[in-house]
């Protein structure tokens, strides 16, 4: 997906999302108190970091325990709010923000952190080839029920297929996997 294309849709659906982004944070900080918005460094395209926005959905203090560190479905960590969000995909809405500043496209990789990136082979380095999306190949085929490995697969696999008519089809499988719920949250 082009650029631009990738600004006038961000931008729509950050617009048509600010209403739920606005309630969102408001449950976040009336059950936890702390931030509504979840830092972490990402490594993007080429390599380089970036600080990706997401809605939190641990309660404060939870950081040094979670980075890298998987979060099963009934972990004490994550609060009320934060299951819905991450069973509904919505606490990556904030990614909006990080498209809108060429960190991220709509369509890519997942972003991950340096520490996995490190033990990266040459051939999974490839994944680093385009920007990192919102929503990405691996993200429709499974998500977290699909092993990391077969993942980054996924990854290569799209920067080696991708294309406009590729990426219209990840859009609408991840809005009806929104809508359903299926797929979304590891069991």
């Amino acid at each position: 997906m082009s650029r631009l294309l990738d600004l006038l849709l961000g931008t729509f659906l950050l617009v048509l999302s600010l209403p739920l982004l606005a309630i969102a944070s408001l449950l976040i900080r009336l059950e936890g108190g702390g931030s509504a918005i979840y830092r972490q460094t990402r490594v993007g395209r080429n390599g380089e970091e970036f600080e990706l926005l997401k809605l939190r959905t641990m309660v404060p203090g939870s950081d040094p325990v979670g980075i890298g560190t998987a979060v099963m479905r009934d972990d004490p960590r994550v609060t009320r709010t934060g299951r819905w969000l991450r069973r509904t995909s919505l606490d990556e809405l904030p990614n909006l923000f990080n498209v809108l500043r060429g960190e991220m496209a709509l369509v890519g990789p997942r972003p991950t952190i340096p520490a996995q990136v490190v033990d990266y082979t040459p051939h999974q380095r490839r994944r680093l080839e385009v920007l990192p999306g919102i929503t990405g190949w691996a993200q429709v085929q499974g998500r977290a029920g699909i092993p990391w490995e077969e993942r980054i697969e996924l990854d290569v696999e799209y920067v080696d297929r991708r294309s406009f008519l590729l990426d219209l089809k990840i859009l609408s499988r991840t809005f009806w996997l929104t809508i359903t719920g299926e797929g979304l949250a590891p069991d």
